[in-house]
């Protein structure tokens, strides 16, 4: 038998068992060993404020229609930043063995089956500690960001939003030579970007006056590109302000409800700002034929085990799995003292 985790009712957690299903000849049973609790879209499922629950996306017509909704509770958790080990293998599997840890997105549960092509992909690199396989798709779609960002060596670089995401794009941004300001509410967030060596300047958006601060660093012509990571309105609307004349932002939070505090008959309008949405579901067109979910993950991976990214640090928390209403507790009410939280499958 196997468990998940259940979100059962707006802010409250359950768990629920499952049989583990026999294996194909060409599959393989992973045991997970951490699991990583999103800051974003899995926190909204747990709010009560995904729009999932309130209409139903068409995915047909690219459309939510009211009146319907695509899910309701309870529901399984979203999970989506797992590490597990093969613990099992299918009679026609021949290039994996027990031991060998993978990475990949199955929800916060104690087992998975996955297809040994599959899991070939996904297998972790040699030498890089399981738990940091956590990151391979909050990764990717960090990694994804930047590319839409479309850096160039020696342009200004401010981003909204230093969570775990906003973390792992600050440090892309820097190695992909851009300077860098990070801007944020919380100073642990702004002290962990500045210790791993990701900001050139941070900005604590509590002081206000961010986009003059940004002007005044740039001799008055706003970031080359901003990117807002936070998913709060007011956030956007201070990168629209931040950045240059024709510049572009790329909105990457998962915003919530209406567009309250965007004013998009000032900066936006008078100068001339591209919007881009970054999701993880699709990569910039001019970039289809090269990348996807897959390369991203696997680039995210790789840039770790060789020392490019450096994500350790912004763990601040490990709890057993069986503590995951804890977990999600602190994530929803103590972000102040947290950037990512992560369940300890092994504890």
């Amino acid at each position: 038998m196997g468990t998940n985790v259940l979100i059962t009712a707006a802010r409250s957690i359950g768990f629920e068992e499952y049989v583990d299903a026999p294996l194909a000849p060409h599959e393989v049973r992973l045991q997970t060993l951490y699991s990583g609790i999103s800051t974003g879209t899995e926190l909204t499922a747990y709010r009560g404020s995904n729009p999932y629950l309130h209409k139903r996306w068409d995915g047909e017509t690219r459309l939510f229609i009211p009146g319907e909704t695509s899910i309701r509770y309870p529901m399984g958790a979203w999970g989506y930043e797992e590490s597990g080990q093969v613990i099992e293998v299918g009679s026609a599997v021949t290039r994996l063995q027990p031991g060998q840890v993978v990475f990949g997105a199955w929800g916060h549960r104690t087992t998975t089956v996955m297809s040994e092509e599959t899991a070939v992909q996904q297998r972790a690199p040699a030498g890089l500690p399981p738990i940091l396989s956590i990151f391979s798709r909050i990764g990717a779609i960090a990694l994804n960001g930047v590319h839409d960002a479309a850096i160039r060596i020696g342009e200004t670089v401010a981003i909204f939003g230093l969570g775990g995401p906003g973390q792992i794009v600050a440090q892309l941004a820097k190695r992909s030579g851009a300077r860098v300001i990070g801007v944020d509410l919380n100073e642990l967030r702004l002290e962990t970007a500045q210790k791993l060596g990701a900001l050139d300047i941070a900005i604590n958006a509590r002081q206000g006056q961010v986009a003059e601060q940004i002007k005044a660093l740039t001799e008055g012509r706003g970031a080359d590109v901003c990117i807002e990571i936070s998913g709060f309105y007011s956030a956007l609307q201070e990168a629209i302000r931040a950045a240059a004349y024709s510049a572009k932002v790329v909105a990457m939070g998962f915003f919530q409800g209406q567009g309250e505090g965007l004013f998009l008959g000032e900066e936006f309008h008078h100068n001339r700002i591209n919007i881009v949405g970054s999701q993880i579901y699709g990569v910039s067109p001019e970039l289809k034929y090269r990348w996807d979910d897959l390369r991203l993950a696997q680039t995210i991976m790789r840039l770790q085990a060789e020392g490019v990214l450096n994500l350790q640090p912004i763990i601040t928390r490990v709890l057993p799995f069986s503590q995951a209403a804890e977990a999600f507790r602190i994530v929803d009410q103590e972000a102040a003292s947290n950037i990512q939280v992560v369940l300890d499958f092994t504890a």
